[in-house]
């Protein structure tokens, strides 16, 4: 990969950054995208996960980049996948609640790579607030650039592990088994058949999402593993069960690149949506199962647990394998290094918060320093947050804000503003300032 210089400006700082040079016709990577859903940072075997494995998912790291400190945009769904589809932020991308609905003037990966030739797939969760006035209809993922559809579009039914009906393009129609296994058996279909041009799937799983159900077969392998409140409804192994069939079917997936003669050839990443969630209808599992460890916090907060997820990206013979980095990078980061793998880059019309992380992760460049912000200020809370390196400055309502060093003290249990007053002020300045920018775009 051949990189030229560009300078690119942020909130406050000057960054270097190195640009792309334009990919040939022949050397343009496919993308395969899967994206879990409430999946904890601590879920997995890569992050130290014993109780379970997750072998697949285990050898893509030693087949790529293991990301020690990947950040979500947003804490719930909707928000999460839009700031990842936009590479801007919820405040920016007009999506910071979870009933809210996806702009149609914002631009997606999928738009950006259908109009330099790809072969767009969803197949998964796409995740629509309310209907757009006056039009009165949602957002569907194919007005945003998706060729091919095949999931659910709306939040309520993506709780749905066995659905009896799924969206085919624009119509709706019944289907029968396991929604994953259903997603993956598409995707491995389109991979097949998109062998000889280049392609971005979207695969947007729903585990480890409630409801905790599994295949039978799944659970069988875990029970009397765990400590049940209800032995003849073993949830906590159910649990369990989603998170190693995710890992089966992303094996599938891997596999089916591999059979195609593509993996050399296919840019690879897998995260979640945000960290796991210990709301009722998860029934206690993620907490009997420490799901965030060793991190404070879960979905809808942005304690570490709500925000750093799990994540690889893998490309055999372009980044390199078996190592793990850890400087912070994020879902808005994708949109522009996607695109910088395949030889172009975001217009700068679409106001892309993000930065092209594709240097860093090749090994090529370091990753440009920067602060991160986030904010969730609905649903009766008040947070807001921004980084710098290891320290994060986090507001939670009328409370003082305090600082954490999030490398040191990942369970942010040490306020450390004291011993870092510059900081700890200018965190402060520029996150005001970053939300000021709500009204600007």
């Amino acid at each position: 990969m051949r990189f030229a210089g560009l300078i690119v400006l942020g909130l406050g700082f000057l960054h270097a950054v190195a640009a792309p040079l334009p990919a040939t016709e022949t050397d343009r990577p496919n993308v395969l995208l899967i994206f879990a859903d409430d999946l904890g940072w601590g879920d997995v075997g890569f992050n130290g996960r014993t109780e379970w494995k997750t072998p697949n998912l285990d050898k893509l790291g030693t087949q790529g980049t293991i990301l020690t400190r990947f950040y979500t945009a947003a804490v719930t769904c909707g928000p999460s996948r839009a700031a990842l589809m936009t590479g801007r932020y919820t405040i920016h991308c007009g999506v910071s609640k979870n009933n809210a609905d996806l702009p149609r003037d914002e631009v997606t990966i999928a738009e950006a790579l259908k109009a330099k030739g790809y072969a767009t797939a969803l197949f998964g969760k796409w995740h629509h607030g309310k209907a757009i006035p006056p039009a009165k209809e949602y957002t569907h993922p194919m007005d945003q650039g998706f060729d091919a559809f095949f999931g659910f579009t709306d939040p309520v039914h993506a709780w749905e592990k066995f659905p009896e009906e799924l969206w085919e393009g624009r119509e709706r129609k019944p289907v029968k088994g396991y929604a994953d296994d259903l997603f993956a058996d598409r995707s491995v279909e389109f991979i097949k058949q998109h062998k000889d041009d280049p392609f971005f799937l979207y695969v947007p799983l729903i585990s480890t999402h409630f409801n905790i159900e599994a295949p039978k077969d799944e659970v069988a392998k875990h029970a009397g593993k765990f400590q049940e409140n209800d032995p003849a409804a073993p949830l906590n192994a159910t649990y369990a069960a989603q998170v190693t069939r995710m890992d089966a079917e992303i094996g599938r997936l891997i596999q089916a690149l591999d059979e195609s003669g593509l993996r050399e050839k296919t840019l690879v990443i897998f995260t979640s949506d945000h960290g796991a969630t210990f709301e009722g209808g998860n029934q206690g599992t993620s907490a009997y199962h420490d799901s965030n460890r060793p991190f404070r916090g879960q979905k809808r907060t942005l304690w570490e647990g709500g925000i750093r997820v799990p994540a690889i990206v893998s490309w055999p013979g372009t980044i390199p394998q078996g190592v793990t980095e850890d400087q912070p990078v994020g879902t808005i980061d994708l949109l522009p290094t996607i695109l910088a793998a395949a030889g172009t880059e975001p217009d700068p019309s679409w106001h892309v918060d993000g930065i092209n992380a594709l240097p860093y992760f090749t090994g090529k460049g370091p990753l440009p320093s920067r602060d991160l912000f986030w904010e969730w200020r609905v649903e009766g809370t008040n947070q807001t947050a921004a980084m710098r390196g290891p320290l994060k400055l986090v507001a939670n309502g009328t409370q003082r804000p305090e600082l954490f060093d999030v490398v040191n003290d990942p369970a942010e249990r040490r306020n450390v503003a004291a011993l870092h007053p510059e900081v700890y002020k200018q965190l402060r300045d520029e996150l005001k300032a970053w939300l000021a920018t709500e009204s600007k775009e």
